[in-house]
């Protein structure tokens, strides 16, 4: 008999699922990428005009994990789907709650929410399980974008492009590498909603599986070894995310492929963008699990880029 994969306390009403306050953990303070740190580091985030290191997107997305259990049950760790976007960002210390409004009748997906004890709204989107027949959150969202115009970060960047696949595993005691410099234990340690599902044998599949946030850790951990041909160095932060589960659980010490290409480039007054899917595919070779990520570029964090949008463009932004 498996073990209840929650015993999280949720609060239901008759049009939502809702649970706890939590206080995430910010485990990226040491996180480096192209020789530098990142947003997660509180003094490079305050030059940025953020309070400090900032909690990375996809800690939130735990949180979740158990409404869509109380809502799917067991479909929501082979099928379940997130796509979210990322409206303010959150510190550590700061306690946030995760809401889900509950489906229509005769519909596999919802709208999701995240905010503050002061009502900030953290993230908005869609959750799901299986194929949903209705766009979600970031497909609705795709669909309106307009191209990235004049870019500078991203002028050698193309839609279409695609990287070599990389073999990735995550196991317990393993460091995901300087973007992540921390293991699946040492975040099972922190991570607002446990379960036995992640740390054994005693769930429907037999192994321990890997929790939807650290889908994201081990779908990124590999990619600065086969880069996209942005100008740097410049910070970036995660601005829509959506993970999807096709043919899950993944297991941890399990080997898959990742394969990302670039689907859309995008930009608003502070920053350029690229969209990336990352297809991920089992040992038979296939899909297992999809994320679309926008990666989203500060354009103030490239010290050269006025000079360079001169000289591109013959005129100042």
């Amino acid at each position: 008999m498996a073990a209840n994969a929650f015993e999280t306390e949720i609060t239901e009403t008759a049009e939502a699922l809702i649970g706890p306050w939590r206080q995430p953990r910010q485990m990226l303070q040491a996180q480096t990428y192209d020789a530098h740190a990142s947003i997660h580091d509180d003094a490079t985030a305050q030059k940025l005009g953020f309070k400090g290191g900032t909690i990375e997107g996809p800690t939130h997305f735990s949180q979740f994990a158990p409404l869509g259990a109380r809502l799917w049950g067991h479909a929501w760790f082979e099928t379940g789907c997130l796509s979210a976007h990322y409206r303010s960002v959150c510190y550590e210390g700061e306690e946030v709650q995760a809401i889900l409004s509950k489906p229509l009748p005769g519909t596999s997906q919802c709208q999701i929410q995240m905010v503050k004890r002061d009502g900030t709204e953290v993230m908005r989107g869609t959750a799901s399980v299986g194929e949903p027949h209705a766009a979600t959150a970031l497909e609705a969202r795709l669909a309106e974008l307009k191209p990235l115009a004049d870019p500078v970060i991203l002028r050698d960047v193309k839609v279409a492009q695609t990287g070599k696949r990389q073999t990735v595993r995550m196991a317990f005691d393993q460091t995901m590498g300087d973007l992540y410099p921390f293991s699946l234990r040492q975040k099972l340690a922190v991570i607002t909603e446990n379960s036995p599902f992640y740390s054994g044998a005693d769930n429907p599949w037999g192994r321990a599986i890997i929790p939807m946030e650290m889908l994201s850790v081990l779908f990124q951990y590999r990619s600065k070894d086969d880069p996209l041909p942005a100008k740097g160095p410049a910070v970036g932060l995660f601005a829509d995310q959506e993970i999807r589960l096709i043919k899950g659980p993944l297991f941890v010490d399990e080997d898959y492929e990742v394969e990302r290409e670039v689907v859309a480039l995008s930009g608003s007054r502070r920053t350029e963008s690229a969209w990336a899917r990352t297809r991920v595919f089992d040992k038979a070779g296939v899909v297992v699990a999809t994320m679309l990520l926008n990666m989203a570029t500060l354009k103030d964090s490239y010290a050269p880029y006025e000079q360079e949008y001169r000289r591109l463009y013959g005129a100042t932004r």
